[in-house]
């Protein structure tokens, strides 16, 4: 191979307050990715290279990363997790003219205006969050209570839920993160609780609070930010943890390009791996394809997003406009809502297919 390899960047959130564990996924994903391109001979003759560098769930750290790997001369940047990180580097990839292929945050608005640059493979937080209320309203939930931090993202998922929910007869209701969530539950006669927070604090003393108090013994715990994918939430809270419906981006039968990478990310990560490590190798495997056609050319790489045509291992990629998204976006991944099993949380259950 060439002595000058192709570079690209990845953003990812390896420290916290990053979802650290998110990141270690996204991470083996991606370099599981470069290690097959480059085993198939890289990108024209030249070795794939990948420049990392932490987020740490930081927008600002995320900007300036953007800043940095365009001064060194990457092709495209690919990954990064959290939504409001997301948002801040592809705000940078469109100022610096930078190709900007987002593997897994959400947030619908992730630019204010239409761009070019940046493309995304996870889907509209919109569109995943009224499948999750659509399931809600199907097992007979029609209170339910969310428990959020201060974020753009947890205000933009609550905004999403209260305006699907009501417009169907359903009722959300705001709780108190700052007071005793058990008795809000209670004497808002709430049948759900969502948990629009960060893991493991304040997640995992919630559920073992709403575990513990017999008054909410038939409560639905649900967490659509997919908090209970990670394996440090069963071993933080066992069976607590587990019938605790959330959003993978994952089909019921994987590609048999993605039956194998996920027996090497079995290999990679010593663990079962989460849908953001499928994520996270769609991404490589996307600008790979971007590259071999169109070389390296920035502003090459950014025309090719609505060419884009390549089998991933959840299913075939293809970039178009999406109303109300001003990304290209992946139109659209698979998107399940499953839960851990109460009688093996090792084992996920399939509750409903969007």
């Amino acid at each position: 191979m060439s002595t000058t390899p192709v570079r690209i960047g990845a953003l990812v959130p390896l420290t916290r307050p990053g979802w650290a564990e998110a990141g270690r996924h996204l991470l083996a994903g991606l370099e599981l990715a470069v290690r097959d391109v480059n085993d198939a001979g890289g990108i024209a003759g030249s070795t794939l290279e990948l420049v990392v560098r932490d987020t740490a769930a930081d927008p600002q750290r995320a900007a300036a990363a953007m800043d940095e790997l365009a001064r060194l001369g990457v092709a495209a940047v690919a990954g990064e997790y959290h939504s409001v990180v997301a948002r801040a580097a592809a705000a940078r990839a469109d100022a610096l003219g930078l190709p900007f292929l987002c593997s897994s945050a959400v947030l619908d608005a992730l630019t204010d205006e239409p761009t070019d640059w940046v493309a995304r493979l996870a889907p509209a937080q919109s569109l995943g969050w009224r499948l999750y209320a659509d399931f809600l309203l199907g097992a007979g939930h029609s209170r339910i209570a969310v428990v959020a931090q201060p974020s753009v993202y947890w205000a933009s998922g609550t905004s999403i839920l209260r305006d699907h929910l009501e417009s169907r007869g359903g009722t959300v209701i705001d709780l108190d993160l700052r007071a005793d969530v058990c008795d809000q539950l209670v004497d808002h006669r709430a049948t759900a609780l969502l948990l629009l927070v960060g893991t493991p604090e304040p997640a995992v003393p919630i559920v073992q609070s709403v575990r513990r108090d017999p008054r909410l013994a038939e409560v639905l715990i649900g967490a659509p930010a997919g908090q209970p994918e990670f394996a440090e939430w069963a071993a933080s809270l066992g069976t607590d943890g587990a019938a605790i419906p959330f959003l993978r981006y994952l089909p019921e039968r994987l590609t048999p390009l993605g039956a194998r990478v996920g027996t090497a990310l079995r290999e990679r990560l010593a663990e079962a791996p989460s849908f953001v490590a499928f994520e996270g190798y769609d991404t490589v495997a996307v600008l790979a394809e971007v590259l071999r056609a169109h070389g390296t050319d920035r502003a090459h790489i950014a025309a090719s997003w609505p060419r884009v045509a390549v089998d991933g291992t959840r299913g075939r990629i293809r970039f178009s406009r999406t109303p109300g998204i001003g990304v290209w976006q992946w139109a659209w991944p698979p998107i399940q809502i499953v839960d851990r099993d109460p009688a093996d949380p090792g084992r996920f259950r399939l509750r409903y297919v969007g």
